[in-house]
């Protein structure tokens, strides 16, 4: 059972080791990912108990005290968010990460957002009102019922390369995530995303010792082994090459 808490938040933009800041709305995800590397230190640093994907602790102080951060703060690139999905489901009723989008671009700040959930669309008011924008969805296979078990509270594999697509023709400039890669078709996959982004990130699984229990219980064994994913990487490089959409691997 998901255990919601309010809480009031003393910083919301924090420097980060990827861009120059980066900004979480809420502490936990609901879209509970068993591979997120922030379920590695999240509870600790929270002091909660539940398991990963069972608590959410809302900044409901979010946009009040961005407001006052970005006032004294160096010009920068945002990310939202690092440690959680600014669109899991509880975005929709409190809208937080939507008045802190608000308030990044009543000072310009330039955005980069990475989500898995297509709730993102409600928001394209503010997003194409951006000088400097980038906003990609992590997408690690087109099998649906693959993203589902990995993925359990995202939105479907197909509405996330829709909502790419619609961004795109609002001239957003987009990204896909394919990290960490997960078994499906590749080549079925970049050929689903040509002409819905402008470029490609590719990784393969990280910190595979604290979730291969997870693949073994599902007959996923093969999907764990340094041969799936370099077989994997080379074939999304070639459909990459052959759509001629700029990417980058990190493995």
């Amino acid at each position: 059972m998901l255990r919601v808490k309010e809480i009031l938040a003393k910083n919301v933009l924090n420097k980060s080791k990827i861009f120059d800041y980066c900004v979480n709305p809420y502490t936990g995800c609901q879209i509970a990912c068993p591979y997120c590397y922030a379920r590695l230190f999240m509870r600790r640093y929270s002091g909660h108990e539940e398991a990963w994907g069972d608590f959410v602790d809302v900044k409901i102080n979010a946009p009040e005290i961005l407001k006052k951060q970005l006032e004294r703060a160096k010009r920068g690139t945002v990310w939202v968010s690092s440690v959680c999905d600014p669109y899991q489901p509880l975005e929709k009723k409190y809208r937080l990460t939507r008045q802190c989008l608000a308030e990044l671009l009543e000072k310009q700040f330039p955005l980069n957002l990475q989500t898995k959930s297509a709730l993102v669309l409600r928001d394209m008011d503010l997003l194409t009102a951006f000088e400097e924008a980038e906003v990609g969805f992590t997408i690690t296979t087109e099998n649906e019922a693959m993203a589902k078990l990995f993925e359990p509270k995202a939105s479907s594999v197909e509405d996330r390369i829709d909502a790419l697509g619609e961004m795109q023709s609002r001239g957003v400039k987009t990204f896909a995530f394919i990290g960490p890669i997960l078994p499906g078709n590749p080549r079925r996959l970049v050929q689903r995303l040509a002409g819905k982004v402008n470029r490609i990130y590719v990784d393969r699984m990280n910190y595979m010792s604290t979730i291969s229990r997870f693949y073994y219980s599902h007959g996923l064994k093969e999907g764990t082994t340094d041969a799936f994913f370099q077989k994997y990487k080379n074939e999304l490089v070639d459909a990459l090459k052959q759509y001629e959409i700029p990417y980058e691997v990190f493995f």
